[in-house]
């Protein structure tokens, strides 16, 4: 494990994992009440990656984070409220990207998210742009993207990391490796046995962390930052994690072997990380069930209110097309 962080952030860090572990579960049951319309992605089991990357993002510097569609978690951790979240999955006017976007299209510049897309490997080139931004201007800020197992396959992450590589970008590609692409094993559709493996045709670090421990995830990400922010080019890092459900809707994951998911099931980064706060003695049994109970509420109260919100007129599809 990496040096402990401070109480304060371990605490702020528990936090939302529980917000977006709650909040995934109410979009769920949602999209089967047919509130939510179209598809949505839940990274449930993908916490510790999420709130391990946003604690090293400083977007008043002009850090900035592009994603997959799986990418409620990393919206919310960043710091995306639960009420902007909660309308934009139901399409509403008082949504982040103001109903417009949905499950798949979330952004808030405000926060540093550039965007999540529904492309796979879309964000790779957008990071690579916000870079070498940074880089012209001598800002110092640092763009991180993040993908999934499958994207490493197609030509858009070659062309992105070979890029950045040669550039020495200030880019960090990070890889939450959760097993599978869509519905085939990553086993069974890559050569290599790890992401990071394939830094070494680049030149760049390949790192692999655990990414059921949010405190891990935190300091690997940050010495990649770091390296990046000193003029020294990105860094592939692959993080090791699960998700709990399957890939998008209804999909229950009849392809997982037996027992797999109960394997993950005991390395949960929400209970890694407040069994650690109770052995440190920075968390009770009794204070953890009342951050589990404020965390339902919160998003009970957002959808609540999400709920009672317009959707955008007819004519606002005119809107926002263009930026001056």
């Amino acid at each position: 494990m990496a040096n402990p962080l401070s109480p304060e952030l371990r605490l702020h860090m528990l936090t939302r994992m529980l917000e977006i572990r709650y909040c995934e579960e109410r979009i769920q049951e949602l999209f089967l009440e047919n509130v939510i319309r179209g598809t949505t992605h839940l990274c449930i089991g993908q916490e510790g990656v999420s709130v391990g990357m946003a604690a090293v993002i400083d977007a008043p510097r002009g850090d900035t984070v592009t994603c997959t569609y799986r990418g409620h978690g990393h919206a919310l951790a960043l710091g995306m409220s639960l009420r902007s979240m909660m309308a934009e999955m139901m399409g509403k006017e008082a949504g982040c990207c103001k109903g417009k976007g949905g499950s798949m299209h979330l952004t808030n510049m405000d926060i540093g998210l550039i965007g999540t897309f529904a492309i796979v490997g879309a964000g790779l080139p957008v990071t690579n742009g916000a870079a070498l931004t940074a880089q012209i201007k001598g800002t110092g800020a640092v763009s991180i993207s993040i993908f999934g197992d499958g994207t490493p396959n197609i030509g858009a992450w070659h062309e992105a990391v070979n890029l950045a590589a040669v550039w020495k970008l200030p880019a960090v590609f990070l890889c939450e490796n959760n097993l599978y692409g869509e519905y085939s094993s990553y086993a069974s559709t890559a050569p290599v046995d790890n992401v990071a493996d394939r830094a070494a045709a680049y030149g760049i670090p390949g790192i692999i962390v655990d990414g059921q421990d949010p405190e891990a995830v935190k300091a690997t990400i940050q010495e990649a930052v770091d390296r990046a922010r000193a003029g020294q080019g990105p860094t592939l890092i692959e993080a090791k994690t699960y998700r709990y459900k399957g890939h998008s809707r209804t999909d229950t994951a009849p392809y997982r072997p037996a027992g797999e998911l109960e394997q993950w099931l005991a390395r949960d980064p929400i209970n890694i990380l407040a069994d650690r706060m109770k052995a440190d003695g920075q968390l009770t049994d009794s204070q953890l069930q009342q951050m589990h109970t404020t965390a339902q509420e919160a998003v009970q109260e957002a959808t609540t209110w999400a709920l009672e919100q317009p959707y955008p007129p007819l004519e606002a599809v005119y809107e926002d097309i263009w930026v001056n």
